[in-house]
């Protein structure tokens, strides 16, 4: 009988740890920006993530006449990112151009500079373009047998179109697992490539004109 007990005791251990293993974990608690830190090309770094952008209605609101982006305290290795986005086309909220524009970073090394655009590999969310790899800063992934040319910033476009009607809500899927690389949107697979330069880093949404929001931004790590 004890035998049988501590082997009840084992797997429920085992169950436990496989499902913490599991846990998503929330980057954004739909409240305030807790965890993270703004970058502007006119403000340069700000630890007050609020002084460049805001939460509203729980969502990231992004927009304003200068580029920038937030990015991560946490670096990660071995994930699945999951990412929800719409583009705001709200007249009431300042923009720098019309050109529907951004992306989600990730595997952006901690020691790499804020500049813009910082060292990483981007998912690119552009209108007509929504699924493409941008690799950036040397960063080189190899896709269908052939590693791509390291580079400021080098695109490798996607296998399909999945993006929604402007003003929809999409929902992006990255998984990141010993350099195999996946890129997911609204359920399909729109990229895919091996070996990656970066294996590790952190999470970085994107500003790059054109006012976007942000309403889940979700972190599990792989085994």
């Amino acid at each position: 009988m004890n035998h049988i007990y501590h082997s009840l005791i084992i797997i429920l251990f085992l169950f436990s740890q496989n499902n913490n293993a599991q846990k998503c974990i929330a980057l954004f608690n739909q409240k305030d920006l807790k965890g993270w830190y703004a970058f502007g090309e006119e403000k340069g770094k700000q630890t007050n993530a609020a002084d460049l952008f805001s939460v509203e209605n729980n969502m990231i609101r992004m927009y304003g006449p200068k580029a920038g982006y937030l990015m991560s305290e946490q670096s990660f290795r071995n994930f699945q990112l999951t990412v929800e986005y719409r583009w705001n086309t709200d007249t009431q909220f300042a923009k720098k151009n019309n050109s529907k524009n951004s992306g989600v970073m990730y595997l952006v090394p901690s020691e790499t500079p804020d500049v813009l655009w910082p060292k990483g590999i981007q998912f690119q969310i552009k209108e007509g373009a929504t699924g493409d790899f941008v690799f950036l800063q040397e960063v080189t992934l190899n896709i269908n047998g052939k590693k791509t040319e390291p580079g400021k910033s080098v695109v490798a476009k996607r296998f399909l179109d999945a993006e929604k009607p402007i003003g929809e809500w999409n929902k992006i899927v990255v998984t990141s697992k010993n350099g195999v690389i996946t890129q997911k949107l609204n359920g399909k697979t729109v990229n895919k490539g091996i070996e990656s330069s970066v294996t590790e880093g952190r999470v970085l949404l994107q500003y790059e004109g054109f006012p976007i929001d942000f309403r889940k931004v979700c972190i599990k790590k792989c085994k």
